[in-house]
């Protein structure tokens, strides 16, 4: 499965949650509302997530696999860096 299109919907400045984003796979299906978040140390990819009857919270979608995780997360904070640097003034 190949990322086709990675659009950040929303940046936000303040706070810890820094964009709002959604991915296409094989132009073909599509997840929304991935979170990109400053965690400690670095920036992270949240994946949407849902609260469960018992008050935790459990993703929606997520990759099985680490390598499809870190290829999924590079992509999307790529672009993240990209509108980043587009939106800030000249």
């Amino acid at each position: 499965m190949n990322i086709t299109s990675i659009k950040v919907r929303k940046l936000i400045p303040e706070g810890r949650l820094k964009g709002i984003i959604s991915v296409t796979f094989d132009d073909a299906f599509a997840v929304h509302d991935i979170k990109v978040v400053q965690g400690d140390g670095r920036l992270f990819v949240a994946m949407p997530s849902r609260r469960d009857d018992t008050g935790a919270f459990r993703d929606i979608v997520h990759p099985i696999s680490a390598e499809a995780r870190e290829k999924i997360e590079s992509e999307i904070l790529s672009a993240y860096q990209k509108a980043l640097s587009e939106a800030a003034p000249s």
